[in-house]
C-alpha cells in the first residue's frame, strides 16, 4: 500500500464522525464541555437602572450647579429598592448595584458631597446618566451570547449563571480507551529486565485525550499475541468506547500483531501507512461505531500521532465548531537540509523576541524515540514533502504544542 497523504489521513479518520448525542449537566459540571446549542439569555442584565458607584441617586437638574443643597429622602441598597419619587431639590442614599429611584436620572458619588445632618452639598456638578448602570447594559433577554460548538470557559460558566441558566445542554463526552501492546513493557516503579523498558505512552494519550474533553480508560498493556491483542480489543467494545486507540505493534514485523489482531476482530481498515515522519506506521479503521486509531510503539511517533489525528477526532465528536489545529508563522533558528517525500514535524524550541516574533529552533536529534527532546519541545515545525532547503531566519510554519 502506498503512503497516504497526512491531509488525505485525516479526512479519513474524520469521515462521518458527527457531534455525540447531548445531556443536560449542572453548571459547576459543564466546565470545558461543549455547549450543544446557541444558548440565549432568559433574562436582561441589569433589569433595571442600577448605580455604579456609592453615592446620592438625584435629578441632574437639580444638581448641575456647585455648592446646591438636597435633602437626602431615603436610602437605597442592592437587593432593597426605594418605593418614593425623588422630587425636586431631594437626593436618596444609593450604594453601588441599588436600582436608581423613580424621578432620579443620576448619581453623584459619595466623595462629591459634603453632609450635613439629612442633606447634602453638591461639590462636583451632575450629569444626565452619571455612574448610571442601563438597564441591558451588559445583556438583555433573547440575545445570543454563547454559541453552540464553543467549549465552556470558567467566564462562559459566569456568564450561562447570569443568564439564568441552572445547568446546561452539552455533548456526551467521546470515551477513549487506550491498549498498549508489547512484552517489552513494564510499569513505571518496575525494575526492568533485559530488554525490556518503562511504558510511557498511555500517560501522555491519555492526558492529551482528557485535556481535549474525552473521558479516557485504560485497558492496559497486552501481550505479544493475537489473543491477548483481541481480548483487548473486545475490552474496549464492552467498555462503551467511542475510540481506541493502540499503541504499539503497527509496524510490519513478525511480532507486530495489531492490525492482524484488528482485522481478525472485524475492524473495516482505511490505511496503515502515512507520508509525515514521525508516525509512517500509522493505523486507522472502523469496527462497528468504534473509531480504531493504531499508533506507532515509539513515543514521540505516538504522541505527534494523537496530537495530529485523534484531538481533532475529539473535537468533531464534541461537537466543536473549531476542529483543525491553527498552524501560525515564525523564523527558523538554524538551516534545515531539503526534505524527502514524507511531510515532517519537527520537535523544536520556541523564543519570543522584543518585538512578539517567535523563533522555531528544532532540536538536533529527532528520533522518535526520544522523550527528553518531546517534553522540551514548544511547538511541531511542519515541512511539506520535498521542501527545499531552508536557511536560519527564514519563514516558517508550526503547530503550537499544548503546556
Amino acid at each position: 500500500m502506498a503512503l497516504m497523504p497526512v491531509a488525505d489521513a485525516l479526512s479519513a479518520v474524520l469521515a462521518g464522525a458527527e457531534p455525540l448525542p447531548e445531556e443536560m449537566v449542572a453548571l459547576d459540571a459543564a466546565y470545558h464541555r461543549t455547549l450543544a446549542h446557541d444558548l440565549a439569555a432568559l433574562r436582561t442584565q441589569p433589569p433595571q437602572p442600577m448605580s455604579a458607584m456609592d453615592g446620592y441617586a438625584v435629578r441632574a437638574a437639580d444638581a448641575a450647579d456647585l455648592k446646591a443643597r438636597l435633602k437626602v429622602i431615603g436610602e437605597v441598597a442592592a437587593g432593597r429598592p426605594f418605593d418614593r419619587t425623588v422630587g425636586a431639590g431631594e437626593a436618596v442614599r444609593i450604594f453601588t448595584g441599588g436600582v436608581i429611584p423613580n424621578g432620579a436620572d443620576a448619581v453623584i458619588i459619595q466623595e462629591d458631597t459634603a453632609v450635613d445632618g439629612d442633606h447634602i452639598t453638591i461639590t462636583e456638578a451632575a450629569s444626565v446618566g452619571r455612574h448610571i448602570r442601563p438597564a441591558g447594559v451588559d445583556f438583555r433577554e433573547g440575545e445570543v451570547l454563547l454559541a453552540g460548538g464553543s467549549r465552556l470557559s470558567d467566564r462562559a460558566l459566569s456568564l450561562a449563571a447570569a443568564m439564568n441558566y441552572p445547568g446546561l445542554a452539552v455533548r456526551r463526552r467521546p470515551k477513549v480507551a487506550v491498549l498498549a501492546t508489547g512484552d517489552e513493557l513494564v510499569m513505571p516503579g518496575s525494575q526492568p529486565g533485559p530488554g525490556q523498558i518503562v511504558y510511557s505512552n498511555g500517560y501522555a494519550l491519555r492526558a492529551l485525550a482528557r485535556a481535549e474533553g474525552a473521558e479516557t480508560v485504560d485497558l492496559g498493556v497486552a501481550a505479544d499475541t493475537v489473543e491477548a491483542t483481541t481480548a483487548g480489543i473486545r475490552r474496549a467494545r464492552e467498555a462503551g468506547a467511542d475510540v481506541l486507540i493502540t499503541t504499539g505493534g503497527a509496524s510490519v514485523g513478525d511480532h507486530d500483531l495489531v492490525k492482524r489482531s484488528l482485522e481478525a476482530e472485524g475492524v473495516d481498515m482505511t490505511f496503515w501507512r502515512i507520508a509525515m515522519r514521525p508516525g509512517k506506521p500509522m493505523m486507522h479503521g472502523r469496527l462497528g461505531a468504534m473509531r480504531v486509531i493504531g499508533l506507532p510503539g515509539n513515543p514521540v511517533s505516538s504522541y505527534v500521532c494523537a496530537f495530529l489525528f485523534l484531538v481533532p477526532l475529539i473535537r468533531a465528536l464534541s461537537g466543536r465548531k473549531v476542529i483543525h489545529h491553527r498552524r501560525t508563522s515564525a523564523l527558523l533558528g538554524r538551516d534545515l537540509a531539503a526534505n524527502d517525500q514524507r511531510e515532517d514535524y519537527l520537535r523544536a524550541r520556541l523564543e519570543a523576541r522584543e518585538d512578539g516574533t517567535l523563533i522555531a529552533t528544532p532540536v538536533t536529534q529527532q528520533d522518535s524515540s526520544l522523550l527528553g527532546n518531546l517534553a522540551a519541545a514548544r511547538a511541531l515545525l511542519v515541512r511539506p514533502p520535498f521542501a527545499a532547503a531552508a536557511v536560519e531566519g527564514s519563514e516558517c510554519e508550526i503547530l503550537t504544542l499544548p503546556e
